[in-house]
């Protein structure tokens, strides 16, 4: 609890500086801790109530005030309608500024919640100081049995989890040793702590992680990611930033993430446990 806490913490810390404001305004509604809004966040969080139409969008609010009715026609005009609205799903809607009863985003934030991942691909080591050609004519020197061992794609990504808590996934544990001795080097894994919607953009928050002696974890460095939400339906989700864009696929359990490249690592890890014994 304690981490999960400092966490959250740090989070808050990080996009109060997004919002230009020195301190984030936290509301849980009723003790709701589904609901903690930024400052000058405009987004309406709520429960998707009977009546959604693919023109009308119903939110019944965190408070316990009335079902507010918004026209999304426009919005589901121009692909602003995020996720499949279903009856009972969190959901956020960004009103718009001209009329507070026409949506421009609707998000369905259950849809977003998840495990969400994409592939990366390692590269050689030191290649940011070796020419496009000496990558290439390394890459087709080296033997086919040490590709196969080493040039494994890994999943890396997020889980967004509920009370806006951030978790890398795609992590593959390897011998510092054995990592010491691979030809290959993979992009650093984030450590992402939070996330939360910032008037329709996501935020995720990410640090450096330090264990601390009572075995709680501290976040320092810590860096936010604003992104707008391109497109959300089951199993895709397409995130940009300043004009580049990342498409993500749904995993249902971390357990499915990255099977032959921990099958890999532990079949080095056993190879050089036998090499040890032999030596």
């Amino acid at each position: 609890m304690k981490v999960k806490l400092t966490l959250l913490v740090v989070f808050i810390a990080a996009i109060s500086f997004v919002s230009c404001s020195n301190k984030p305004e936290m509301r849980k509604p009723n003790g709701s801790t589904e609901t903690i809004k930024i400052k000058n966040d405009h987004t309406v969080y709520g429960l998707a109530c009977e009546g959604c139409t693919d023109s009308v969008v119903v939110l019944l609010p965190t408070d316990g005030s009335d079902p507010v009715q918004y026209d999304c026609l426009e919005a589901h005009r121009s692909g602003k309608i995020l996720g499949k609205l279903k009856i009972g799903d969190w959901i956020a809607v960004v009103p718009s500024a001209k009329n507070k009863k026409v949506a421009d985003i609707v998000i369905d934030l259950d849809d977003l919640k998840g495990i969400w991942c994409y592939i990366v691909m390692p590269k050689l080591k030191n290649y940011e100081n070796m020419s496009a050609s000496m990558q290439k004519r390394m890459m087709q020197e080296m033997p086919d049995s040490l590709k196969e061992l080493y040039m494994i794609p890994r999943e890396y990504g997020f889980w967004m989890k509920r009370q806006w808590v951030c978790q890398s996934v795609g992590y593959v544990a390897q011998k510092n040793s054995l990592e010491d001795e691979s030809p290959v080097v993979y992009p650093p894994l984030g450590y992402f702590t939070g996330w939360g919607i910032w008037n329709g953009k996501l935020i995720i928050s990410s640090g450096t992680p330090k264990m601390l002696k009572d075995n709680t974890t501290e976040v320092t460095n810590v860096g936010y990611d604003t992104c707008n939400i391109d497109y959300l339906n089951d199993d895709s989700l397409v995130l940009s930033s300043d004009g580049v864009s990342r498409s993500y696929y749904r995993k249902n359990s971390v357990d499915e993430l990255n099977k032959k490249a921990k099958y890999m690592a532990a079949k080095l890890s056993q190879k050089a446990m036998e090499e040890a014994k032999e030596n």
